[in-house]
């Protein structure tokens, strides 16, 4: 029983393009999956919990002029010490 695959004597030119649709298809995954945010919770295109961090919350505050350069100073330092070290894994 001759196959399409092996119809003249091995298989043709044609079965190169098998791995060209397959390449085509997992590049057309990942520009999906990269353009739609997904990469999981670390990477760089997805700084949403960083953005929302009490530190950075508070840089926000002072560069829109709402808290002056003594309080910015003086709620970042209690801040560094709650969330600052616990994310470096370093203690003190």
């Amino acid at each position: 029983m001759n196959t399409l695959a092996f119809a003249h004597d091995g298989p043709g030119p044609w079965v190169l393009l098998f791995p060209l649709v397959w390449a085509a298809v997992i590049v057309g995954v990942l520009t999906v999956l990269r353009r739609t945010g997904w990469r999981g919770p670390r990477g760089p295109w997805r700084p949403a919990a960083e953005e929302h961090s009490p530190i950075a919350v508070v840089g926000r505050r002072f560069a829109a002029g709402e808290i002056d350069e003594d309080e910015y100073w003086r709620r970042l330092s209690v801040l560094d010490e709650q969330f600052g070290r616990s994310r470096k894994g370093g203690a003190a």
